[in-house]
């Protein structure tokens, strides 16, 4: 509560300058910021008056969605997901700003025994193990799994085992016993009930991912959506980061 209280301490001196008026700000994120952005949300409100509203899916189907003219304030993606919306004219040009990074790891229901994971044997010895894999066909975090699993030479045993899920998280499937495990960014795990995380990839197989904010070209909030991404970039802002499993990129 006392890092809640900083943030909105130094967010009420960045947004001092700004225009009266409280807005909504239609804000489109992957899944891997939500536990931050619902954190970080009420003390946003508090120091500006403006509210957020969230729509959190995975970055591909927000790409989408976007480039059919999908409308919006603000989006949290990928960096290479913003730069190709930049070209194409859907991302103010100069706004993005990269706001954390985390790394991948392995969920598996709590209470479960953690199976090794720490080198690429034993991850290779445990995914070929699990009864059913859990990963999200339309995520990030889910192509780069289908790719780990080319890399070790294992996709056509596991293939059979995978549970392809849509329209809620991956991890949600462990957490209710339909499948043994499942790999994906770490604030995707953290804090959620009924699952743990039973260790971080190796480093010769990991996959460091970086999250970034922008606003939209046509926004029609832009200043209030530049007022969250100064929020959010604030170093307060940092232990709401850390404490979901990200590392913020403080300026």
């Amino acid at each position: 509560m006392r890092a809640i209280g900083v943030v909105a301490a130094i967010l009420a001196v960045v947004v001092r300058a700004a225009p009266a008026g409280a807005a909504e700000i239609t804000v489109l994120s992957t899944p891997s910021m939500q536990g931050v952005l619902n954190d970080l949300a009420p003390a946003f409100t508090r120091a500006t008056g403006h509210t957020l509203g969230l729509t959190f899916e995975g970055v591909p189907a927000l790409k989408r969605r976007i480039e059919a003219g999908d409308t919006f304030d603000a989006a949290v993606l990928l960096p290479a997901a913003v730069d190709d919306l930049t070209k194409s004219g859907k991302i103010a040009v100069g706004s993005r700003s990269d706001i954390a990074r985390t790394a991948a790891g392995v969920a598996v229901r709590a209470g479960a025994p953690k199976p090794l994971v720490g080198t690429g044997e034993d991850l290779k010895r445990t995914l070929l193990a699990a009864r059913a894999i859990s990963y999200s066909p339309d995520s990030a975090s889910g192509s780069y799994f289908l790719h780990l699993l080319d890399r070790l030479g294992i996709e056509t045993e596991v293939k059979p085992r995978l549970l392809a899920v849509t329209g809620r998280s991956p991890v949600e499937a462990v957490a209710r016993g339909e499948a043994e495990l499942t790999v994906i960014t770490v604030p995707n795990i953290v804090g959620v009930e009924s699952v743990a995380l039973a260790g971080l990839l190796p480093e010769e197989l990991q996959n460091y991912t970086t999250f970034s904010v922008a606003v939209s070209a046509n926004a029609k909030e832009p200043k209030a959506a530049e007022q969250l991404i100064a929020f959010l970039r604030s170093p307060a802002a940092a232990a709401a980061i850390r404490s979901k499993g990200l590392a913020p990129i403080v300026p």
